[in-house]
């Protein structure tokens, strides 16, 4: 699918990348957007603020995300979405793979 040029980009911090794990922060200015991708690992994301994710998916639906500061999540292999930051100002998370 292709990103929407609008949009600016999110942006990834590597933190962690061995033969265990990649722990990657993301960054989001308002309405940023990862970009569709899809995930090749089970991973867990641990918002560090408060805030909203407009998650677009391939068949053209899309669904919004309520995050609460610390409250992980955990999510399998094979998603494929472009998260966008809804939330009206920055939003971050660390976003933990499992390899």
């Amino acid at each position: 699918m292709p990103a929407d040029a609008a949009r600016p980009a999110a942006v990834p911090t590597r933190q962690v990348d061995n033969d265990r794990v990649c722990v990657t922060e993301w960054r989001f200015a308002p309405n940023a957007a990862t970009g569709w991708h899809r995930h090749a690992h089970d991973y867990v994301v641990v918002p560090l603020m408060d805030g909203k994710l407009l998650l677009k998916h391939p068949d053209g639906s899309e669904t919004t995300a309520d995050l609460k500061a610390g409250v992980s999540y955990f999510r399998e292999t094979g998603v494929e979405h472009d998260v966008i930051n809804a939330s009206g100002h920055e939003f971050a998370f660390v976003e933990i793979e499992m390899k």
